[in-house]
């Protein structure tokens, strides 16, 4: 018997796939951009909400403690009670959940920064302390930082106020 051989076609050719390998990196191109800036916006908002979150728990340490903590205790002192047996008694903590203190997005440490207006008395309230995080850059004092409030000498403009907003 004479059989005629049929060319069965398996498979894709080379051009079928380079196409559709143009294509796919053509809808990558243009998504692609989209989908990172919507991956900074979100760091830099869970950023904002973590700071948030310190600054609640700081308050919570000065309705025990009656101040907050010096930038030499840190945020440390929202973990640990103070050395001091005196002062360790009014200390209720810990005021955050965990047994570490959180990192920002970009896995630094925040940055906290508390020194008492001078001339303030006792009576008077001093400012509330400054959290940051070195934003997606990594490198304090550069225009991406986040913080609850400005550094000395620098303006307010782009700076969460935690003071006034709720969680």
């Amino acid at each position: 018997m004479n059989r005629k051989r049929r060319n069965r076609r398996s498979g894709f050719t080379l051009l079928e796939l380079m196409i559709v390998l143009i294509i796919l990196v053509g809808l990558i191109a243009m998504v692609g951009p989209r989908l990172l800036g919507s991956q900074q916006k979100a760091d830099i908002r869970t950023a904002e909400v973590q700071i948030g979150n310190l600054a609640s728990a700081l308050k919570m340490y000065v309705v025990d403690m009656k101040v907050f903590p010096a930038t030499e205790d840190g945020l440390e002192a929202l973990l640990q009670a103070p050395d001091d047996e005196r002062l360790a008694r009014k200390w209720a903590g810990p005021y955050i959940d965990g047994t570490k203190l959180p990192i920002d997005p970009w896995g630094n440490e925040f940055q906290y920064e508390y020194d008492v207006a001078e001339g303030s008395s006792d009576s008077e309230r001093p400012d509330f302390p400054r959290i940051s995080s070195a934003g997606p850059d990594s490198q304090a004092g550069t225009d991406d930082d986040i913080a609850n409030r400005p550094a000395d000498g620098e303006e307010e403009s782009d700076i969460m106020d935690t003071e006034t907003t709720t969680l």
